[in-house]
């Protein structure tokens, strides 16, 4: 396992980071490898933790040589080669010709490798789980969104071939209406050229879901990707029957991701498993990409009427779904 330190050198790190920073480090890398077992026997067994992620290697690879497993791996390649000659002695691998190049053998685990392999990747899959399983599920979703926000920062090239991102919506916490104010403040007067009493209204709003939340009854839900606020979404009692749907807003940065119909998706269950009749929105007829979103979901138009408002000439609109 290759601790957080060993992050390449660039030329952009021309200061020597603070021993604050340092000692940070260090002090995750003792808590995550405690956390995970790294210091104990590795799952269960007589192997050492190169050894299994050679196992691995091995085991989803295809054709597998060893300078690319040294390489990748960060190993020395005598080194691996003595894990190697064990793994022989022990019968879980064999070596064949390679057909691409003379000088190296394929590398193949064989049934009894397998044998040996396999319960250590369920033993892992269940730890990890087990390590996962106290969280509630948003919880999960942001460690898991904070691990991979460590790798895009050590290893960008690396991040942005992986898994693709993973977006979380959170429980808002206090600074994030704060940020919902701005974000419409700015995004609508960039795009839209609205003024600074769009930004007022906005606020009154948001003032208000705070001073009189209804938690049984209402909801908020925060959108991160990467470990950065990209939207959110808000769900108000409007009556005994009704929900309304408040404030959706989503970065220019994280358009295209699908996480503006997930937002409203969220309201919609919210307000079905209450028992709400309807939900109603108010919006704009400039807004395309919302309008689409409530379209595809159910939402019928029922009033439309222009006025002047935040600047602009406008068209102000009514929405409506039946539960």
């Amino acid at each position: 396992m290759s601790n957080v330190t060993n992050a390449p050198k660039t030329a952009a790190a021309i200061l020597p980071p603070p021993a604050s920073a340092v000692k940070a480090v260090r002090r995750f890398n003792r808590f995550f490898t405690r956390r995970v077992g790294v210091l104990d026997p590795y799952l269960g067994s007589n192997l050492s933790l190169t050894d299994v992620r050679v196992l691995y290697e091995l085991a989803h690879r295809e054709a597998p040589v060893a300078s690319e497993l040294a390489r990748d791996l960060g190993l020395d390649g005598g080194y691996l080669s003595r894990v190697l000659r064990r793994f022989e002695t022990e019968g879980w691998l064999t070596r064949s010709a390679n057909a691409k190049d003379a000088r190296q053998s394929v590398l193949t685990l064989t049934t009894s490798g397998r044998e040996v392999f396999e319960p250590l990747q369920q033993r892992s899959r269940d730890e990890a789980a087990a390590l996962l399983a106290p969280l509630p599920a948003a919880r999960q979703q942001e460690l898991v969104a904070a691990m991979e926000r460590i790798e895009t920062l050590l290893d960008p090239a690396s991040a942005a071939a992986a898994a693709p991102r993973i977006a979380v919506l959170r429980d808002p916490v206090p600074g994030d209406l704060g940020w919902v104010v701005q974000q419409h403040g700015e995004i609508y007067w960039r795009e839209y050229g609205w003024d600074s009493s769009f930004e007022a209204l906005v606020a009154e709003i948001a003032a208000q879901f705070l001073r009189k939340f209804q938690p049984a009854w209402e909801r908020c839900w925060v959108a991160e990707l990467d470990g950065e606020r990209v939207g959110a979404v808000f769900v108000v009692r409007k009556s005994t029957t009704t929900a309304q749907l408040r404030m959706l807003i989503l970065s220019p940065k994280a358009r295209g991701l699908g996480l503006g119909a997930r937002l409203t998706d969220e309201c919609i269950a919210f307000a079905r498993a209450k028992g709400y009749k309807k939900m109603v929105l108010w919006t704009n007829s400039c807004l395309t990409a919302a309008r689409g979103i409530y379209a595809k979901r159910g939402f019928k138009l029922i009033k439309s009427e222009p006025y002047e408002g935040f600047g602009q000439p406008l068209v102000g609109e009514t929405w409506e779904l039946r539960l």
